[in-house]
């Protein structure tokens, strides 16, 4: 665009055309008459533009050695000597200046205090700090201090692993940055701090990274940062689609403008190869203002418009509830869990089969509970499918652990078994449960909340779902394998209603824009996102109101009874009429539920047309 040839003349030309000699050049690559570098200018950009850092000493002798190649594309032996014995230097420069390594996110003030004495030589080493000043001084020098561009794929390790090797760089990492302010963060949102602290006044960051921090917990204090300097430029959202090869990652293209930006443009890639080849790269545009620290939800105009118009709403899920918790953890399954057991149970209890001692045995069945496993549950059912030897007895939601006497008394078969276990259930969590409560579960938190009325929430769902748990008193184990428990304040509409409004296309369309996207279309349904579900609220006072209350417990109560009737179904005719009516059923409590909302056809459509 400046005319290439003015650049390919006099003592240092910068360029050369392919195909033309010029004793400064190598033949490069690319068709006859193309431009090309001239060996010169490649190495003057190498030394003067281009800067690495890496904690791997062998990630930085390869990316030296890949630059190197660079330079030499296209070379060849009597080319290589023409070079030299122009320039009386060697072809290949020394980029020990511009490609270090070090801890791009540790800087030497690590080792202040009392900290450096605490270390040992081999700790000193692995932590590496870098002074990015020190080590550039030409970059951090003169009237516009910093980098043009800064990019990178930082590493995703979750902070309870580095913890593991140095609990004090955990800390130092805390108090160093705000975007590791809050939780169990991945260090990757320290990279982005870190890498806008690097640029000048006018430059750009691109990093390719997960998109969790859009809607995580952990997040929260790197879209504070990020929105209140309004950096977000553009963002390419993958989805659930894979972009590294042989690792499930759910990732994004983050671009950042140090000075900040009034527009930011959202892609959402969600066909990897077609974005790739351009065929479907449809860009939306939305104010820099929008991006709040809230958590972040991408789509179309329409959609965007729905979700906002629910966000508004005055209550969610978690302004109604008492408790939304997860189920206990034994930290032993395969002692505490049976997923094979026989359906008749004789005069001494029901026959399972143990995991743990690789044999059937028989446990009274007083003691044992029906647990669901996350995919036993569904749109208003769900089927345990496994059994728990729970050693506790529930009163008014409290939980008490049975005495060895008691055990011994009342349940002497679950006793033994217990007994015959008792090895590896001390051996739990290196020992910690060598004590006269060696039989307990490993976290006893919410232990005597499942025997009461509560909706089941399952942890991964491809569509939102809940059942209204009245009298069956099932369990959760863990969260991964089952999911949450929801139970309501007394001043909240009834778990009916609530019921109707969780297994609705609505809130399943809002659910899909605050949560984390897994492969096969599936979605976590975890705390904190159910949390933020709207709900609309009930005046009991207004007649209208109380009618639409009253309405969707009818229907949800028909629901669960159908599908009560479909489990049961023997013939296919049968079942073919039940799912007619659970259809016809279904359709009328979305119709509710719109209405509710006050959604007008169009946004109706922009739901019910939702991308997956």
């Amino acid at each position: 665009e400046d005319g290439p040839e003015k650049h390919a003349k006099g003592r240092n030309p910068r360029l050369y055309r392919v195909g033309v000699p010029s004793p400064a050049a190598g033949r490069g690559v690319g068709g006859e008459g193309a431009w090309r570098l001239t060996t010169a200018e490649r190495k003057r950009i190498l030394l003067t533009h281009i800067y690495g850092v890496d904690i791997d000493p062998q990630a930085v002798e390869v990316t030296k050695l890949s630059l190197l190649l660079k330079v030499l594309e296209g070379e060849t032996h009597e080319t290589l000597d023409s070079f030299y014995r122009l320039f009386q230097e060697r072809a290949l420069p020394d980029l020990g200046a511009n490609i270090k390594c070090g801890n791009s996110l540790i800087g030497p003030d690590f080792f202040a205090g009392a900290e450096y004495s605490l270390l040992d030589e081999e700790e000193r080493y692995r932590i590496n700090p870098f002074d990015w000043h020190a080590e550039f001084p030409d970059v951090f020098s003169g009237d516009s201090p910093g980098f043009d561009a800064v990019i990178g794929n930082p590493p995703y390790i979750r902070i309870q692993a580095l913890r593991e090797f140095h609990a004090g760089q955990v800390e130092y990492l805390k108090r160093r940055y705000h975007a590791g302010s809050k939780g169990n963060f991945d260090i990757y949102v320290l990279f982005v701090e870190r890498g806008l602290e690097l640029l000048n006044g006018h430059g750009r960051l691109g990093l390719i990274l997960p998109n969790k921090f859009f809607n995580a917990q952990y997040g929260q204090p790197l879209r504070e940062l990020l929105s209140k300097g309004r950096h977000v430029s553009h963002i390419v959202h993958f989805g659930d689609q894979q972009v590294f090869v042989g690792a499930s990652t759910y990732t994004a293209l983050l671009f950042l403008d140090k000075a900040g930006t009034d527009k930011c443009a959202i892609a959402l890639a969600d066909d990897l190869a077609a974005w790739v080849s351009g065929e479907r790269r449809s860009v939306a545009t939305i104010p820099s203002c929008s991006l709040t620290v809230a958590e972040w939800a991408f789509g179309a105009g329409g959609e965007s418009r729905v979700f906002n118009k629910l966000r508004q709403l005055p209550v969610s899920l978690a302004g109604i509830t008492t408790r939304i918790y997860q189920g206990p953890i034994t930290s032993a399954d395969s002692v505490f869990l049976f997923s094979e057991f026989s359906d008749e149970q004789d005069a001494g209890g029901v026959r399972v089969y143990s995991r743990a001692l690789q044999d059937w045995v028989t446990i009274e069945s007083g003691i044992l509970r029906p647990v669901v496993r996350s995919g036993d549950i569904s749109r208003y059912y769900a089927a345990p499918s496994v059994l728990v030897l729970f050693p506790y007895e529930v009163n008014n939601s409290e939980a008490r652990l049975l005495s060895t006497e008691e055990l011994g008394t009342r349940f002497p078969r679950a006793w033994e078994y217990l007994l015959a276990n008792r090895k590896a259930l001390e051996g739990r969590e290196k020992g910690r449960f060598r004590d006269q409560q060696w039989y307990r579960f490993g976290r006893t938190q919410n232990l005597g909340l499942w025997e009461q009325s509560k909706l089941m929430v399952p942890y991964m769902v491809a569509r939102l779902a809940a059942w209204l748990d009245t009298d069956c008193n099932y369990y959760f184990i863990n969260v991964t394998t089952g999911g949450y428990g929801v139970t309501l304040r007394s001043d909240a509409p009834s778990l009916h209603y609530v019921c109707g409004l969780l297994n609705s296309t609505l809130l399943d369309f809002f659910l899909k824009r605050v949560s984390s996207r897994f492969r096969g279309g599936y979605y976590a349904a975890n705390k904190q996102y159910i949390e933020q579900l709207p709900i609309r609220p009930i005046d009991f006072l207004d007649p209208v109101d109380r009618a639409r209350h009253d309405k969707m417990v009818s229907l949800v109560q028909t629901m669960l009874d159908l599908h009560k009737e479909l489990a049961a179904a023997k013939t296919a005719h049968e079942k073919t009429m039940l799912q007619r009516q659970i259809a016809a059923t279904d359709h009328q409590i979305n119709q509710l539920v719109y209405d509710l909302h006050g959604l007008t056809a169009d946004e109706i459509r922009t739901v019910e047309g939702q991308k997956p």
